[in-house]
């Protein structure tokens, strides 16, 4: 998935502290390294409205971590309202204080971020609502992921749509470390342990430092690595509909994702893909 474009720093007088496995903060690692909420706001925006011929307003952002997506939400028009769920009270507080308390006061009455379970929570009817960064895979039967699809199907207005992203190929069900160098940091996402049998995966994400340090893990996920037939056929289940998977272009000078996302029917078996999957109520 296209990283999100990032501004050039501004110069500081001071020199800049070298980050450490002490010193640095796992949650803007992430964001840093995971997260592309600009570009990720600007296909959700740009999807729903084509498809539903207006502009969206209300959004639910469930497994929501820091409401890092939500923030951009709001900030993305005035008008625009954002929900974030997860039952993760450290993650949500963190978001809290480093996310809304730099919004302003105006855009800080458009967001709320609530500790509950996504597969009971009750929110008023939203025009959008995601599932990013794979989340919903903590699900591991077919049941629990129907039901979860159904809260969501509820929670939509009557032209609502959910969005989720999806990830497969290959290499999916190895196990395999993948680096990603940054300037200060090493990403390492790494997939620890694959059961063919179930199809559940133990992944990690680890983060490397200059001075030889690490955090290992920094984050754990304990998943069922779903395909796509078998979401789109629970998302069918549960009683959406134009189901409908949007696949990642290609850049042949670069060799990599070109960040942007068309409707497809069928795909090159590479060996790892990430995708966006639409579903309208």
């Amino acid at each position: 998935m296209a990283k999100k474009d990032r501004k050039k720093p501004k110069q500081n007088t001071k020199k800049k502290a070298k980050l450490t496995a002490e010193t640095a903060d796992r949650h803007v690692l992430y964001e840093k390294s995971v997260q592309s909420v600009e570009p990720e706001i600007d296909f959700i925006d740009e999807t729903f409205s084509r498809s539903r011929g207006r502009v969206a307003r209300y959004l639910r952002e469930d497994f929501c971590g820091t409401g890092n997506t939500s923030c951009e939400w709001v900030r993305r028009r005035v008008g625009n309202y954002a929900i974030g769920v997860d039952l993760d009270t450290e993650v949500t507080a963190w978001g809290a204080r480093n996310h809304i308390a730099a919004l302003s006061q105006e855009q800080q009455s458009r967001i709320a971020l609530v500790n509950e379970n996504v597969l009971e929570v009750s929110t008023q009817p939203q025009d959008v609502i995601l599932a990013m960064n794979f989340s919903y895979f903590i699900f591991q039967t077919r049941e629990t992921l129907r039901s979860y699809f159904e809260n969501v199907h509820d929670g939509l207005i009557e032209d609502g749509m959910l969005f989720l992203d999806c990830f497969g190929g290959y290499d999916a069900f190895r196990e395999m470390k993948e680096k990603t160098t940054y300037d200060d940091f090493t990403y390492v996402w790494e997939q620890a342990a694959f059961n063919p049998i179930t199809n559940e995966m133990r992944c990690h994400i680890n983060f490397k430092f200059k001075d030889g340090t690490s955090l290992k893990p920094a984050f754990t996920y304990e998943w069922r690595l779903w395909s796509l037939p078998e979401i789109q056929e629970l998302l069918g289940e549960a009683g959406f509909k134009n189901i409908k998977v949007h696949w990642q272009g290609w850049d042949e000078k670069e060799e990599e994702g070109n960040g942007e996302f068309e409707v497809v029917t069928n795909a090159d078996a590479d060996a790892g893909w990430i995708c966006y999957i639409s579903a309208e109520k």
